[in-house]
Order: structure tokens, then C-alpha cells, then sequence
């Protein structure tokens, strides 16, 4: 699959972005480009684009990610800039995702295929598969209920042994959690 080019005129179009947070000094002076139905603000240039808004992830049909500065916090208005290079094309039925679990920070994400780099193995989901595998990585990440029956001597080294086959198989967490009965 190839990388469609993407500029002003479909970066808002069936697309996957992660977006970097920038200080709003950077854009002072700046005239906006152009401003949404939804209040959101944009700022085009020649290397890719600005976007002033209080709302990312689910934006109409793309999914837009956020890496905040500091701790993001919802409906605050930030300043996000993407390269044109980092618009990946974005459907939901298509197995275009797949998921990191950071054991250190105990974070999870999503990545979209394209953005792979050295060919690494990955296990592709759709977008439904993959925010229903993001749910359940959640709960194993923060919860303990979930290891209630399973038999195991330390429960951070089983919390790891099963999200890394989450992960890294099309196995259901039901039947992870079987092999630890």
C-alpha cells in the first residue's frame, strides 16, 4: 500500500495523523487559512499544517492523536502541527492499526501501518478491533480483577506476559486467560 500525497486540499478526508503539540507562539503573527464548521482552525504551509482546536482523536471521519506537551486535558485549545508526511490514509474496515503497550509509563497506543519502521512483525487490526483491543489493555494495565482465577506467583510479570500476546497475536483475551487457569 502505498502513501497517498497528501496537502490542504484532503488532509481532511478519511485520514489517520499524529499530531505534536506546539507552543501558540510559534504561529503569532500568523493569519489562519482557514476556520471549520466546528470551530477549528487551521494553518497551512508548505511543510504541512497548524491546527488550533479544542477537540482531537475522532474528528468526522479521521482520527486525529494528540501528543501533548503535558497532560492533555479535553476542551482546552491547543496548538498541533503535523507534516504533510505524516497523513496516513485512514478507513475503518481496513486492517491499518496496530498497538504499542509502553510498560514503563503503562500507556498504550495505536499506529497506523504505514508509519512502521524496519519492517518490524505487527498484528494489523481495523479500527474497531483496535479500540476494543486498547479497551481491554487498559484494564489489564490499571485493574487486578481480571487475574482473579488465573494462577500465577507475580502479577506484573503475568500483566506483561498477556498483554504482549494481546498485542502481538489475533488472540482473544479470554483465551490468553485460559492457558492460566
Amino acid at each position: 500500500m502505498e502513501n497517498k500525497i497528501y496537502n490542504k486540499l484532503n488532509f481532511h478526508s478519511h485520514t489517520f495523523c499524529i499530531w505534536k503539540e506546539v507552543l501558540f507562539n510559534e504561529i503569532n503573527n500568523v493569519i489562519i487559512s482557514y476556520k471549520s464548521k466546528s470551530g477549528s482552525q487551521y494553518i497551512f504551509s508548505s511543510d504541512g499544517l497548524y491546527r488550533i482546536s479544542n477537540h482531537w482523536g475522532r474528528v468526522a471521519n479521521c482520527h486525529w492523536r494528540l501528543i501533548p506537551l503535558d497532560k492533555f486535558k479535553s476542551q482546552k485549545t491547543i496548538v498541533g502541527f503535523a507534516n504533510w508526511t505524516d497523513f496516513y490514509s485512514n478507513n475503518d474496515n481496513s486492517k491499518l492499526f496496530f498497538i504499542k503497550v509502553d510498560f514503563e509509563t503503562n500507556e498504550v497506543n495505536f499506529y497506523h501501518k504505514l508509519s512502521l519502521e524496519n519492517q518490524e512483525k505487527v498484528v494489523l487490526r481495523n479500527a474497531k478491533e483496535t479500540a476494543k483491543t486498547i479497551q481491554t489493555i487498559k484494564q489489564v494495565l490499571t485493574e487486578d480483577n481480571w487475574a482473579k482465577y488465573l494462577k500465577y506467583d507475580d502479577l506484573d510479570i503475568l500483566r506483561k506476559k498477556i498483554l504482549n500476546e494481546l498485542v502481538n497475536s489475533a488472540n482473544s483475551f479470554l483465551d490468553i486467560k485460559k492457558k492460566y487457569l
